[in-house]
């Protein structure tokens, strides 16, 4: 019976989300149990696609991008897949009713990364858009189910979401991207010399992010608002844990939050939860 194809595709997403992120897969799982399977399987999909920009050297990466892409527009309009993480993505895309355009918008990001390797401000945008902002959108699809006047109301925040996550992952991961992949990201900034007045205006840029991404989520429906409550607090961690650290530091190691401290943080969303705080 395909239910239980569909099944096993949903677990297969949910499997995929808590071996690459535990953050995220909490907060998931802090979702209304209605919710966590569509999410689930907008992550997996996010996920194969940023693993094959990333991680696949030595393979021909543009050639395994357009299979994706291909096979994704195939399971959407078939509305199956044998891909079990497309299958459910394309669940996720019919139930919700996720626009093609966040989807081209997405891909087109990722093959971004297989070209772009120093980005002006046009592309920096671009890219965050693509690569994070719509991300934030798919979820909001789900979130507000199908409610339009609801989604075009936090439509702008769910996008101040996504890109303040997406830039603490660029000044986390400064020395990586520039290192191993060739990338830097943030325009106008001179990696080799990234200076502490380069990373006081990023920062000053998350900052007002996620001021406003705040707002949203305190819109949220109730039963996603613990869950990317608990996503946004453990990014706002390691936003303050890298405004602590120098220019220099960055550039020597990959900061990150303990997996203890991921766990007080939860806690802490909950309590709020439950004192109606959120």
């Amino acid at each position: 019976m395909k239910d239980l194809f569909d099944k096993a595709s949903a677990k297969c997403s949910k499997m995929i989300t808590g071996l690459y992120s535990t953050s995220f897969s909490i907060g998931i799982h802090l979702l209304d149990k209605r919710f966590r399977a569509p999410i689930y399987g907008i992550y997996g999909f996010v996920r194969c696609a940023d693993e094959i920009v990333d991680s696949f050297h030595g393979y021909d990466r543009d050639k395994l991008l357009q299979r994706f892409r291909s096979a994704t527009y195939e399971a959407i309009e078939d509305g199956i897949s044998l891909n079990p993480v497309l299958n459910s993505f394309q669940a996720a895309v019919h139930q919700y009713d996720i626009d093609r355009d966040l989807i081209d918008k997405f891909l087109d990001s990722m093959a971004m990364d297989l070209t772009e390797q120093v980005y002006n401000r046009y592309n920096y945008d671009e890219y965050i858009l693509g690569s994070a902002e719509v991300v934030g959108l798919m979820c909001l699809k789900v979130f507000t189910e199908n409610n339009v006047e609801k989604y075009n109301h936090l439509y702008p925040f769910a996008r101040r979401l996504g890109a303040a996550f997406q830039k603490v992952n660029f000044l986390r991961d400064l020395k990586s991207d520039y290192e191993i992949r060739g990338r830097t990201y943030f325009p106008n900034v001179n990696v080799q010399r990234f200076r502490q007045e380069d990373k006081h205006d990023i920062e000053s840029e998350i900052e007002e992010d996620f001021r406003v991404a705040r707002e949203g989520i305190m819109q949220l429906p109730h039963g996603a608002r613990l869950g990317v409550h608990v996503a946004y607090a453990y990014y706002l961690k390691l936003f303050k844990k890298i405004t602590s650290a120098s220019a220099s530091d960055l550039m020597n190691a990959r900061l990150r939050i303990s997996n203890q401290k991921k766990i007080l943080l939860m806690l802490n969303s909950i309590v709020l939860d439950k004192l109606r705080m959120l």
